[in-house]
């Protein structure tokens, strides 16, 4: 089976195309949520922290009622300790690899295929980013690729659930404790995804979850970490409000980078938060009917290669995802034409797929000149020196394969769309075959 990019039927050769209205945006929010800001508008409290060490204030420290509610909530919901709210899903990870220690001689196991600051986290504290390569099948960390790059100097992996379906957190947890290495979950596209019936973002030390305008659930900006660990807790809560203001008074001994960082959430999005989790086991439950329906619809299609499963029979799968996106694999040999071209003839029938997803991080000036802060630190600190620092093309190649040649995403298996909507999108893929 493949693409026929000749027929004048085809929108790219001037035929109607499949869909002429346009794409909703990911407008999660309705009455409830603007309930909830007015709540706090009322209140005249858009924040309560204080960077300061103040016992007797029933807030300060940790933050005002809101705050402190989602943190509840969100700690019931993934049946966790301790939820730890931030500013973004980026300060949660500045944040966890501050608690962690993390710092100038160490290195930080990270993925080439995500957003840069999972990368940029360890170098803020001065410690190296390692990468991994990626399962060519799924996108996330390839545990063998993790151990080959461990060495004495790694001191935690950072771990993406890429596109909302988990890592293989199992044997990537059996390395870990084999080296004494910690692990920080980036769960910012998998809200509620599952392994064995315990959430991401609690399998590892740290889970960090973004509440970005983008994803399943949304305040426009924040973040929230989870962990178990009451002295990492701490430390996350320290980093998040002027921790180096807080750690004398609080006679507080193990200060290593417990720094003057703001990374503090409103009251105003922990409000409109707390009323997004409320509605997540819903988002998600329509995020899967359509990705079923897509998958489906283009399951006999040789040349697209749908990443839906870790095993053949999904009825048996131990992972259980989310889908941030809805990521398939283009092979360029059975479909006859170049990946471009087929998004191009997709696209003009009012489809709306990207290409490659993100280049591999690795390939970004910052790296390939090794030059962050003045003097090309931290790569060139004296303690950072003997780190392992190989950021040439080639070093992931599932990751630059997915990247240049096969990865092809589409956003829209979401609300506020519906099965029409994906079947637009099916109809315009068959569509370029006839």
């Amino acid at each position: 089976m493949q693409i026929n990019l000749s027929s004048p039927e085809l929108a790219i050769n001037g035929g109607e195309p499949t869909r002429k209205k346009p794409w909703l945006d990911n407008i999660t929010t309705g009455n409830e949520e603007k309930q909830a800001a007015m709540r706090v508008l009322d209140s005249g409290y858009l924040s309560l922290f204080e960077g300061s060490h103040t016992p007797d204030h029933p807030f300060s420290f940790k933050g005002g009622p809101e705050v402190l509610a989602l943190e509840d909530e969100w700690c019931e919901y993934y049946n966790v300790k301790y939820s730890v709210s931030m500013n973004s899903a980026t300060s949660g990870l500045y944040a966890a690899i501050g608690a962690l220690g993390v710092g100038y001689g160490d290195e930080v196991i990270v993925s080439p295929y995500t957003m840069s600051a999972c990368a940029m986290a360890p170098m803020i504290y001065g410690a190296i980013p390692v990468f991994a390569d990626v399962e060519i099948e799924t996108g996330s960390l390839d545990p063998s690729s993790i151990e080959a790059n461990i060495t004495e100097n790694t001191k935690a992996i950072l771990v993406v659930h890429q596109f909302g379906i988990p890592a293989n957190m199992p044997v990537i947890m059996e390395i870990a404790k084999k080296h004494g290495i910690k692990v920080i979950e980036d769960c910012a596209q998998a809200h509620g995804a599952k392994i064995c019936d315990q959430y991401v973002g609690t399998i590892g030390d740290i889970g960090v979850f973004s509440l970005n305008v983008n994803k399943t659930i949304q305040s426009g900006e924040g973040g929230v970490c989870i962990t178990n660990d009451d002295d990492l807790a701490y430390r996350l809560k320290l980093i998040r409000n002027h921790g180096e203001a807080v750690v004398g008074p609080a006679n507080y001994q193990n200060i290593t980078n417990i720094t003057g960082f703001n990374y503090r959430m409103t009251e105003l999005s922990a409000a409109i938060s707390s009323v997004q989790l409320k509605k997540l086991d819903h988002f998600n439950m329509k995020r899967l009917e359509m990705v079923e329906q897509l998958a489906s619809g283009i399951k006999e299609i040789s040349f697209l290669q749908p990443i839906v499963s870790r095993s053949e029979d999904p009825s048996k799968e131990i992972f259980v995802p989310t889908y941030y996106l809805f990521p398939i694999r283009f092979n360029a040999k059975l479909a006859g034409v170049k990946r471009e071209k087929f998004v191009a003839a997709v696209n003009a029938e009012g489809i709306q797929f990207y290409q490659g997803y993100t280049e591999p991080l690795y390939l970004q000036p910052l790296y390939q000149r090794k030059e962050l802060f003045k003097k090309g630190y931290p790569f060139s600190a004296l303690a950072n020196q003997h780190l392992k620092m190989n950021y040439k093309k080639g070093i992931c190649p599932n990751a630059e394969k997915l990247f240049f040649d096969e990865m092809i995403i589409n956003e829209h298996i979401r609300l506020p769309h519906n099965f029409e909507d994906i079947n637009n999108i099916i109809l315009a893929i068959n569509k370029t075959m006839n």
